[in-house]
């Protein structure tokens, strides 16, 4: 049962010390799958827009985000959209120097991209987040050379635009893990850390079901892993039988608290989800223990702890399930 941190994002310094020093972190927690942790981006979709051409961030106006959840300043696409040159290739390469684990990199998906920006140049968002999916590609190809085992694309949009996810969602998705061969995951969550997300989970009722509509796609999609949350949150875990032939990152650490989880309800979390996966896949470790998503907001204490119940669980995990 390997253990993976989604967006961990809950290490401050962003020193080459500190990244070092939270890959050994991660290793002494008992983390199988590591990440830099996002230290060096502001924000997980802004972290990678930085370097794009054809982005102007003092042309900031606000916009409806997520369906109108709530309102954002957001930067304006002006012109032809183009990398001027590697995003992320320090940092990935230093992790990969400084850890002999599996190395995941997280990027922001193209519908989630186009949902947090404005339009002022291609008028179709269809075709701006086509536009997007060539330079993640552009760039996840480049991680894979450099060393990177899975590459995670962060979909939050996908829980809000349903019915987009069918008919474009996947396809901007498939066009930005073109040409991959390492593994290749989604992220998809309800949202944490603001009350935008807060207000609009308490309407939702007692069972999160969008997951119903878009894992059918997602099942069909060339995507090796789904990540969702599964601790404390509403989510109905049998919808994961509608994933069959993917690996699941099973979220068993919430990250909208700070009480710490034990190994033992790690564990149960991981157990209660693979009552809903293939046998055969639970042995074959497709199953993968995770947190629910980032730990930006929480002390580094309790992210640390977090992350020890996580690798405890998991290991415990392991053997009592295979």
């Amino acid at each position: 049962m390997p253990a993976v941190c989604p967006s961990p994002r809950g290490w401050r310094s962003r020193t080459d010390y500190g990244r070092r020093g939270a890959l050994k972190l991660q290793e002494d927690c008992g983390i199988d799958i590591v990440t830099d942790g996002e230290q060096s981006r502001q924000h997980f979709v802004y972290g990678f827009l930085e370097l794009v051409e054809g982005i102007d961030f003092s042309r900031r106006v606000e916009i409806g985000i997520r369906a109108d959840r709530y309102k954002a300043m957001v930067p304006t696409v002006t012109s032809a959209l183009r990398l001027k040159g590697r995003v992320h290739a320090s940092e990935a390469r230093l992790a990969r120097a400084h850890t002999k684990c599996k190395l995941k990199f997280t990027l922001p998906g193209p519908m989630t991209i186009v949902d947090t920006i404005a339009d002022a140049h291609y008028g179709d968002r269809i075709e701006m987040a086509m536009a997007f999916a060539d330079l993640l590609n552009a760039e996840a190809r480049a991680l894979e050379a450099d060393g990177v085992d899975v590459i995670q694309f962060d979909e939050p949009a996908f829980n809000v635009y349903t019915r987009e996810v069918e008919e474009w969602g996947i396809a901007a998705l498939h066009r930005a893990v073109e040409g991959l061969t390492c593994t290749t995951a989604i992220h998809i969550c309800y949202g944490y850390g603001i009350k935008a997300n807060i207000d609009w989970k308490a309407t939702l009722g007692g069972q999160w079901r969008q997951y119903q509509e878009i894992f059918p796609a997602l099942a069909k999609s060339r995507i090796d892993q789904v990540s969702i949350e599964c601790r404390n949150s509403r989510v109905r875990l049998d919808l994961l039988k509608l994933l069959e032939g993917k690996d699941v990152q099973v979220g068993a650490i919430d990250v909208a608290t700070d009480a710490i989880e034990t190994p033992e309800q790690v564990v149960a979390t991981i157990a209660e989800a693979a009552r809903y996966v293939a046998k055969e896949n639970v042995a074959k470790e497709k199953i993968i223990a995770g947190t629910n998503c980032g730990m930006a907001p929480m002390r580094r204490e309790i992210a640390l702890a977090k992350l020890e119940a996580l690798g405890k669980g998991a290991q415990m995990a392991r053997k009592s399930l295979t």
